[in-house]
C-alpha cells in the first residue's frame, strides 16, 4: 500500500514537472519566434536605409532576446547612421550615446569580431575621441597582423589627425610602410604611401611621394597612370613652391614633369589627363622658366588642350557605347 502511494506521488510529481517544462519551452519558443520576426523586419529596414524603423524593430527583438549580438550591433549601426558628426545638439548626442552603448554591448559579446571592433572605433573616431578609436583600430592589427588593408585603414586614421598632432605623421608613415612590408611586390602599397606624402598638410612632401611612385614603377614599368602621377607631382612642386625654389630647380622639375607626362601619352595615347597637364605645365612653369620660349610654349599649350578635349570625347563616347551594350546584353 505504501509503495503504491509512493508510486502515485512520483507519477504526479513527474507529470507536474513535465507540464512545467513544456509550458516553459512553449514560452521560450514563442519568445524566440517573436525576436526572429522583429530581427528580420529590422534587417530589412536597415538594408533599405530606414534607420529609425530599424531601431524600433531591433529594440523589439532585444526585448524578447537580450542576447542577440547581431541586433545590438546593427542597433548601434542604425544610431550611428543617424548621428551627424560635429552637431552638438542634445538629440544628436543622444544618438551617439546610444550607438556607443549598443556597439559596446556587441563588442563585449564578440571581442574578436573585426567588423564590430572597426565600427565601434569608427564611432569614437566620429566623436573625435582619438584615444579610444586608436585602441580599437590597433586591436584589429593584433587580430590580423598579416592583413595589409588593416594598416591602410589605421594609416588613414592617423593621417586625419596629423595636421593637429605632429607626432602622428610618423605613426601614419609607419603604417604605410608596414602595409608595404606585408606584400612588397604589390604596387598598391607604394601608391598609398605616395598619395599620403602628396597630400600632407600644410605642405606636401613631394620628393618622398615621387620616391614611392618610382618604386611602384619598378614593379609596373609600362603603367601610363604612374608616369602621369609623377608628372603631376613634379609640376605641383614647381608651381606650388615657386617662391621657395631657385629658377634652376624649377627648370629641372618642369623638364622632369614634361618627360613623365610625354611617357604616359606614349604608353596610352587615349588617356586624356596627361594632355591636360601638359597644357597646364607649359603655361604655368615652362613658359616662365624659359622666357625666351614663352610664345612657343603658349602656342603648344593650346594644342595640348585640343588633344585633351579629343581624348576626353573619345573616352566619353566609348563609355556611352559600353553602357548601351550592357543594356542590350
Amino acid at each position: 500500500m505504501l509503495r503504491r502511494k509512493i508510486n502515485s506521488l512520483l507519477v504526479l510529481f513527474l507529470t507536474a514537472s513535465l507540464i512545467f517544462i513544456l509550458s516553459g519551452c512553449g514560452k521560450f519558443k514563442f519568445s524566440r519566434l517573436k525576436s526572429n520576426y522583429h530581427l528580420s523586419k529590422a534587417n530589412q529596414f536597415f538594408s533599405d536605409g530606414k534607420y529609425r524603423n530599424a531601431i524600433a524593430e531591433y529594440e523589439a527583438a532585444l526585448k524578447q532576446d537580450p542576447n542577440l549580438v547581431g541586433a545590438h550591433r546593427f542597433l548601434g549601426e542604425s544610431y550611428k547612421n543617424l548621428f551627424k558628426p560635429g552637431l552638438e545638439s542634445k538629440d544628436n548626442m543622444e544618438k551617439a550615446e546610444k550607438a556607443l552603448k549598443a556597439l559596446t554591448k556587441a563588442y563585449e559579446s564578440e571581442s574578436t569580431n573585426k567588423d564590430i571592433i572597426y565600427s565601434l572605433g569608427d564611432m569614437y573616431d566620429k566623436l573625435g575621441n582619438f584615444e579610444e578609436a586608436e585602441k580599437l583600430y590597433l586591436k584589429i592589427i593584433e587580430l590580423e597582423p598579416g592583413n595589409m588593408n588593416n594598416y591602410y585603414v589605421i594609416a588613414e586614421f592617423y593621417k586625419r589627425y596629423a595636421s593637429q598632432r605632429e607626432e602622428l605623421k610618423a605613426k601614419a608613415e609607419s603604417m604605410y610602410l608596414r602595409r608595404i612590408e606585408t606584400d612588397p611586390e604589390n604596387p598598391q602599397g607604394y601608391a598609398y604611401a605616395a598619395n599620403y606624402y602628396d597630400n600632407l598638410l600644410p605642405v606636401p612632401d613631394f620628393d618622398k611621394a615621387v620616391e614611392f611612385q618610382k618604386k611602384r614603377l619598378l614593379l609596373n614599368p609600362d603603367n601610363a597612370e604612374i608616369y602621369y602621377t609623377i608628372g603631376v607631382n613634379r609640376f605641383s612642386k614647381a608651381y606650388r613652391l615657386q617662391n621657395m625654389l631657385s629658377e634652376e630647380e624649377r627648370m629641372k622639375l618642369g623638364d622632369e614633369s614634361e618627360a613623365a607626362l610625354k611617357k604616359a601619352i606614349e604608353l596610352d595615347p587615349s588617356y586624356p589627363e596627361p594632355y591636360s597637364y601638359m597644357k597646364i605645365l607649359y603655361i604655368n612653369v615652362q613658359a616662365r622658366v624659359y622666357p625666351e620660349r614663352e610664345e612657343r610654349y603658349k602656342a603648344e599649350a593650346e594644342r595640348w588642350g585640343e588633344k585633351f578635349e579629343e581624348a576626353r570625347k573619345k573616352r566619353l563616347d566609348r563609355m556611352k557605347l559600353e553602357k548601351e551594350l550592357k543594356k542590350i546584353s
